[in-house]
């Protein structure tokens, strides 16, 4: 049961490193979601990015922006799933 624990609380401070890294990458983003699909164990996750900073970018790149934000993270994960997107402009 304390495997478990020291699991989960490396999958959950892998998980916070990642969104905390994303946030202050993309300070203005429309949204950042940052999912554990691993099952808890921290080695496989799933990112959302919906930003503005993406515009003009093509799918390829701004998956490899957020993939050199993160190369540090990535390196001790089994994999890593991204979905970006250039949010719709609002009509305010």
């Amino acid at each position: 049961m304390l495997n478990r624990l020291f699991i989960y609380n490396v999958s959950v401070e892998l998980q916070t490193r990642i969104n905390e890294l994303l946030n202050k990458s993309f300070p203005d983003a429309q949204e950042i979601i940052v999912k554990d699909i691993s099952g808890g164990c921290g080695s496989m996750f799933e990112v959302y990015v919906a930003s503005m900073d993406f515009q003009g970018m093509s799918k390829v790149k701004q998956h490899l922006t957020v993939s050199n934000i993160l190369k540090n993270e990535i390196r001790d994960m089994h994999g890593i799933r991204i979905f970006t997107e250039v949010p719709p402009k609002s009509d305010l």
